[in-house]
């Protein structure tokens, strides 16, 4: 069994309310959208990934007879229920914002309009596969950001909460602007660039530095980078140095040279004047080791001459937020509009629609979210991508989507680029949307309406 396309990778509570949608009949249309209510303090715009991984997931999405069965063997289900499951087939339509478009906070980013226990049934997976990937193309997007026109990679396989979101991160930091990765299958699965250089244990191995450093680069001659900070590193410069030439003499060039640890300025600082001094001026120096947007905003700040960066831990946790307050919350039933008031969790009701509006400099100015059909001024964001459970436009490439990402970023208002947002976006909630909000609590006798 594949554990992250078993249809069982969900939360038990989707299967029992769809028993009881089954027993009761509730089995018309329902709308269902997923939105982060509002952004971290630390965030001043979100990057949407994640659509076609979940479109897969809602193509492929099938119970098979040995999940039948084993579901029947908790003795938790009715033989309607599990018959339902033998032919389960997702049939419904969905709206998103395409990969790589920047969001902001009460906006729906995927809409899924599919009869009510199949659109139940998905949540749990949507949320995961949108909620992860978009938290870490927007970390990633921050990175960008802060240290433009360097080389970024991403090396937060090791450190990532399991295999499949080391996996979704190297995709989604991609997206967003990463020149790469270091997870291997990132590239074999979407051709996303990989990068490797070694780990110190490899230089520990040899008695002598100079030594690993000769035999690795015979192994390894392509893109050639050697770490030179296990013990110290500016001698590990000079053996750089003085290896050069023999290498040279073999048709060996070295690429670059890598620091993980210690004062990055000042060891940058000093090795390149090693390498300059040795004639190895086009001798790059990339950088590692902990480090996170604020720490590459220093960096280049301080005018370290580091050529790229890989990144990790930060990257992969989205270790200052590490998570957003996202949901995917019913919005019509059966045709008549719904809405949760809970304190604080409140959702605008309806089917809703985001409209952009740009400057005279074409940079983003404003959204507004009002209910699909009335018009607004500006782009609409949500788009058709499957209907009756078929995509009805062709897969994205990384390429486009990472295309769109950055196009994204240079439309950003100079107020959301930096690392402290100094002022929120403007979203603005249309009338029409807040007339139905109040059309809805009326319904439902509920006191004075609660903005989300």
């Amino acid at each position: 069994m594949e554990i992250a396309t078993s249809p069982l990778l969900t939360d038990l509570y989707q299967l029992n309310m769809m028993q009881a949608y089954l027993d009761h009949g509730e089995v018309e249309t329902a709308t269902f959208e997923f939105l982060v209510r509002s952004l971290p303090a630390e965030r001043g715009f979100l990057v949407a990934a994640g659509l076609d991984p979940l479109l897969d997931y809602l193509e492929t999405l099938r119970f098979s007879e040995d999940d039948i069965a084993w579901l029947a063997s908790t003795g938790r289900f009715k033989t309607n229920f599990l018959d339902c499951l033998a032919t389960f087939r997702f049939c419904g339509d969905v709206h998103a914002m395409p990969e790589g478009t920047i969001v902001f906070g009460h906006e729906p980013i995927l809409r899924i309009t599919a009869p009510l226990p199949q659109a139940q049934l998905v949540e749990t997976r949507v949320i995961n596969l949108l909620h992860y990937q978009s938290l870490i193309a927007s970390k990633a997007a921050r990175m960008v950001l802060a240290a433009p026109d360097r080389l970024l990679v991403d090396f937060g396989l090791r450190r990532a909460h399991g295999g499949e979101a080391g996996l979704m991160a190297a995709r989604a930091s991609y997206i967003a602007g990463l020149a790469g990765t270091a997870t291997l299958l990132a590239e074999r699965l979407w051709g996303i660039p990989t990068y490797g250089t070694m780990a110190h244990s490899f230089i520990e191995v040899h008695d002598d530095e100079a030594t690993a450093f000769e035999t690795f680069a015979s192994s390894r001659p392509e893109h050639l980078t050697l770490l030179i900070d296990t013990y110290d590193t500016e001698a590990a410069a000079r053996k750089v140095v003085a290896l050069a030439p023999g290498l040279e003499a073999r048709g060996i060039r070295i690429s670059g040279v890598r620091l993980d640890s210690g004062d990055l300025v000042a060891l940058s600082k000093s090795v390149r004047h090693i390498l300059d001094e040795g004639g190895l001026g086009e001798v790059t120096i990339f950088a590692s080791g902990g480090l996170d947007e604020r720490d590459l905003a220093r960096l280049v700040a301080s005018g370290a001459p580091i050529d790229g960066f890989g990144v990790g831990t930060c990257l992969a946790t989205s270790s200052d937020v590490p998570a957003l307050d996202c949901a995917y919350k019913l919005q019509v039933y059966a045709g008549v509009a719904r809405r949760k008031k809970s304190t604080g969790k409140a959702t605008w009701p309806g089917v809703k629609q985001v409209f952009r509006r740009y400057g005279p400099d074409g940079r983003m100015a404003g959204d507004a979210v009002s209910l699909e059909g009335d018009a607004q001024q500006g782009e609409p964001l949500l788009q058709p991508v499957m209907r009756a459970g078929q995509r009805v436009v062709p897969r994205e490439t990384l390429a486009t989507c990472r295309q769109r990402a950055a196009d994204n970023l240079a439309r950003l208002p100079d107020s959301l680029r930096g690392l402290e947002p100094k002022a929120p976006y403007p979203v603005e909630i249309a009338p029409a949307l807040s007339s139905l909000a109040d059309e809805v609590d009326r319904r439902l006798g509920l006191k004075a309406p609660a903005a989300p």
